[in-house]
């Protein structure tokens, strides 16, 4: 059984309830190494993306993941909006027009949405952005599918490896963004973009379809 566009919506409202839950913690990360504008600015973009998924009604994983893409580039300020934007809009574009994703389609959204941030934010894994924890997510995602996991698994492989990146990042030295302009003292803090990415993959996974 695959994950249909109501089992998205579902997942993207478990998103937005998780943002909400961690907002001052990501704005207290990005304070310490960036504009403290990290956690206000998805806080704002997912509670648009539930409002507006309360008054639509997508017919397709697909079409729901482009609503999703649209409404974070028009909400959210910052280089979340056009990354995590970018990475929904690919995410689209890959799930196509079916009815239901399953494993193998799930890691390809995934794969789709990483290189699309990788395609707009030019970084790279050890960069210490949200990459260090989409890429490994990625990974894990096709290694599960190509085990013939089901879309929920391959979301909770996809999530675990992103906790894990993300908290890879905390040693790192940031090479990208605002919090390279630190240098060595931006060592010792995980990134809130990269924390972001493992909360919102964990909501996803915890609301997906088994």
């Amino acid at each position: 059984m695959g994950c249909t566009a109501q089992d998205v919506v579902a997942a993207v409202h478990a998103g937005a309830e998780i943002v909400a839950a961690y907002r001052d913690e990501l704005v207290e990360m990005d304070r310490v190494i960036g504009d403290a504008d990290h956690g206000e600015n998805m806080d704002r973009g997912f509670r648009a993306v539930a409002a507006k998924l309360d008054t639509s009604a997508p017919e397709t994983p697909g079409s729901a993941l482009k609503l999703v893409a649209s409404t974070l580039i028009s909400t959210v300020g910052g280089a979340s909006g056009p990354l995590y934007g970018t990475a929904f809009l690919r995410a689209a574009s890959a799930a196509g027009e079916g009815d239901e994703l399953d494993g193998p389609a799930v890691a390809a959204i995934l794969k789709a949405g990483l290189d699309g941030v990788v395609a707009r934010g030019k970084a790279e894994v050890g960069d210490k952005t949200m990459i260090d924890a989409l890429s490994p997510a990625a990974d894990a995602a096709k290694a599960a599918a190509d085990d013939g996991a089901s879309a929920g698994q391959v979301l909770a492989a996809a999530a675990e490896a992103a906790r894990n990146g993300a908290e890879s990042t905390e040693p790192l030295v940031a090479r990208k963004g605002r919090a390279s302009y630190l240098g060595e003292r931006s060592a010792g803090h995980v990134d809130p973009g990269a924390r972001s990415t493992a909360l919102l993959l964990s909501a996803f996974a915890e609301r997906s379809v088994r």
